[in-house]
């Protein structure tokens, strides 16, 4: 050697834990976006850029900021689980929530816990309760970034079907006694439940199947908690149908249900402030390993929450939020009608709140990345997310059929359009299909 080529790198090694990490399909979708900009985006679960709080934050950061006391307290470091006063706020909003008072719910605010967004908690549960092999049961379909925070710690997604009515508590009873039969029961560790409006379905589940799950769930812990995470994330967009209790009020006990909400949805994902209601038992669990991640989320953005929570700004803004939604929720059905009513086998749920509307075709026509209808789609100028990814488990009785339309980021006039851009390319598809069927 003559001294002058230069080194080859040594090889990486990973960790374990990064080897079982997903890459996510939110990145292919993501680059997507960006490749292709004229593309009507049905997919983004993004929220509203016009209703973004710009003029109530700003009116919020200059209170904060004019006061020396506020103002300092803001910028300097906070606590691991939050600042104590919007703590003490985020609990008097949830009793309203609850139709309760603070003293009703049982709980002080030691069992709030702060965190960067609803997802940091979904990830942290998953961290201090799951192992690698351990059980989490999901409904089909899911969240599909939940999905990924599953793998990413190694345990095994279960996957109950699902209906209008949200998961099926009968079929989770019988999947609880299968693992008995078979000696796993010891491997179940948590029951995972989008209970309003969910992410991708639009579903919610029903009041009586609540109680179920609570009764389910203590039922089948014989030898250690099975707790139940249900996030949240979509409560406060309801826009017609019941108001239903939280399953977190079903628990009479307090301590079998973790409670997960966000004010991404409602307020601003920039802000990125959610929140947790923790059993006692997990309360410094949690704790200890958000140290070790963050030491605690933005002290300064957890003082903008409180002051539109005491301000009432976050209210109004919210009724502003929820009838522009609606607007658009409506938009989606009303092309879904005009669209898609007269193409055989193609269905959709009518959701009453939440970003979304769950759209099954044909089963012959797949969906998927790789589908000719993805490609068509494309080509027509519209995207949307494929629903064989909002399912946990990799099987081939997983649906091909399914997608997930998102109404949160076009204006009425845009989703109108997008859905006339898809409808084309299911034509498109369908017209394919049956030549081959017919050849």
């Amino acid at each position: 050697m003559s001294g002058n080529e230069p080194l080859a790198s040594p090889p990486v090694t990973f960790s374990k834990r990064r080897a079982l990490t997903q890459d996510l399909a939110i990145s292919y979708l993501m680059q997507q976006g960006v490749e292709n900009p004229q593309v009507i985006s049905l997919a983004a679960g993004l929220v509203d850029p016009l209703t973004l709080p710009v003029t109530e934050t700003a009116e919020a950061a200059q209170r904060i900021l004019a006061n020396p006391t506020s103002a300092l307290g803001s910028l300097q470091y906070g606590t691991t689980s939050g600042y104590i006063r919007l703590r003490r706020l985020i609990l008097d909003h949830f009793a309203t929530l609850e139709k309760s008072s603070p003293e009703q719910l049982g709980i002080g605010p030691d069992r709030v816990l702060l965190t960067t967004g609803s997802q940091q908690l979904l990830s942290l549960v998953c961290e201090v309760l799951l192992d690698p092999g351990d059980i989490c049961f999901v409904a089909g379909p899911t969240y599909f970034v939940f999905a990924g925070n599953l793998s990413g710690v190694g345990a095994r997604a279960v996957t109950i079907p699902s209906d209008e009515h949200g998961m099926d508590i009968d079929e989770l009873d019988r999947a609880f006694a299968e693992l008995n039969q078979s000696g796993e029961l010891s491997r179940v560790k948590m029951i995972y439940v989008v209970s309003y409006y969910d992410n991708p379905g639009g579903t919610c589940l029903s009041e009586s199947r609540r109680r179920q799950l609570i009764e389910v769930a203590k039922k089948w812990s014989r030898d250690h908690q099975i707790f139940i995470l249900e996030d949240a994330a979509y409560r406060e967009l309801r826009y017609d149908g019941p108001e239903l209790p939280s399953i977190w009020g079903a628990d009479e006990s307090r301590e079998r249900v973790i409670y997960t909400q966000t004010f991404s949805k409602t307020f601003s994902p920039g802000v990125r402030v959610g929140f947790g209601i923790v059993p006692s038992s997990l309360v410094q669990a949690i704790i200890d390993r958000k140290g070790n991640e963050d030491f605690g989320s933005s002290n300064f953005a957890q003082h903008l929450i409180a002051d539109v929570l005491q301000h009432g700004t976050y209210g109004s803004h919210l009724e502003a939020v929820k009838t522009g939604y609606t607007a658009k929720r409506d938009a989606m059905l009303a092309a879904a009608e005009e669209f898609f009513s007269e193409l055989p086998g193609v269905s959709w749920h009518h959701p009453h709140g939440g970003l979304y509307v769950w759209m099954s075709l044909p089963k012959e026509i797949a969906t998927g990345f790789n589908s000719e209808l993805f490609r068509a789609a494309l080509k027509q100028g519209v995207m949307y997310v494929p629903g064989e990814i909002c399912y946990a488990a990799s099987s081939e009785s997983i649906p091909s059929h399914q997608m997930r339309l998102s109404y949160g980021v076009q204006t009425c006039e845009g989703i109108r359009l997008g859905m006339q851009r898809l409808s084309v390319a299911v034509h498109e598809v369908m017209r394919i299909g049956d030549f081959i069927r017919r050849t």
